[in-house]
């Protein structure tokens, strides 16, 4: 790799790292396990010790280069000592699902590629990579349900997640559309995961909000929405693990809180 072609890859990955930080996170489970997978892919693209295809669109060659080094190390969930925590637990759940399927499914509906795309990253056919995408919404749907608290300010999408959420087989606990009201919510139920807008009604947080309820009333998952995502994966402090782009599909909201679901050691933000 010559020194120009150098400066244009990196350059080229720059602008879709923090996308690649989101898909690792999501797909640990946190910050620290998927950017230290986004990291090895750098290195490794940077060294030119991998096989970036330049031919490719940039997103799909770092993220091409991303599975091979995931399934080179085989694509390991982990596992606290006593087996006992709920991440544990969660974890050893996900060893039985079908291989490939949850990773097709997240590059599908939170990164959005194509089937065609999915199947190239991953390294098998297009009608392949389908298959994996349709098993991977059966089996997680399947998976668990639970109690859902929503903190967003607009009704339109406030009801859309409601009703989203619900169709999916969760309850949700209530809609907050302030800090001090999300905080009250969380004291007369507990959810079992919190899916949060980042900037509020009142001008209050729901980074706040939710670093809160966390600190009153112990961890559990969140997803943020937000409509700039790269300004929250800058690599510069805790981050959340799982997070949706606005405008956002149901797809990608199914996909996030079923993966949410699984994962009860969630990193947030703490501003």
């Amino acid at each position: 790799m010559t020194a120009q072609s150098g400066d244009l890859i990196a350059s080229q990955i720059g602008a879709t790292l923090p996308y690649l930080r989101r898909y690792a996170r999501a797909l640990t489970g946190s910050q620290s396990s998927g950017d230290k997978y986004a990291l090895a892919s750098l290195e490794a693209i940077l060294s030119g010790e991998s096989d970036y295809d330049s031919r490719l669109s940039p997103k799909v060659a770092l993220f091409r280069v991303f599975h091979a080094i995931w399934s080179s190390s085989g694509a390991p969930a982990g596992e606290d000592e006593d087996g006992t925590s709920l991440a544990a637990k969660a974890q050893k759940h996900l060893r039985r699902l079908t291989p490939n399927t949850r990773e097709a499914l997240l590059l599908h509906t939170i990164e959005e590629f194509s089937a065609a795309d999915t199947g190239i990253i991953m390294g098998v056919s297009k009608s392949e990579a389908s298959e994996l995408i349709s098993i991977a919404y059966d089996e997680m749907s399947r998976a668990t349900s639970g109690q859902i608290m929503i903190i967003e300010d607009e009704a339109i999408i406030s009801m859309d997640l409601e009703a989203i959420v619900s169709g999916m087989g969760h309850s949700v606990t209530g809609i907050a559309r302030t800090e001090a009201r999300a905080l009250e919510l969380a004291a007369e139920t507990q959810a079992d995961l919190i899916l949060s807008d980042i900037q509020l009604a009142d001008n209050s947080s729901g980074i706040d909000a939710v670093n809160n309820i966390l600190a009153k009333h112990g961890d559990r998952p969140v997803i943020f929405i937000t409509a700039y995502p790269e300004r929250l994966l800058t690599g510069e402090g805790p981050e959340p693990a799982f997070l949706i782009s606005k405008p956002y599909t149901e797809e990608q909201v199914r996909s996030a809180v079923s993966q949410a679901m699984f994962f009860s050691s969630t990193e947030t933000l703490k501003v």
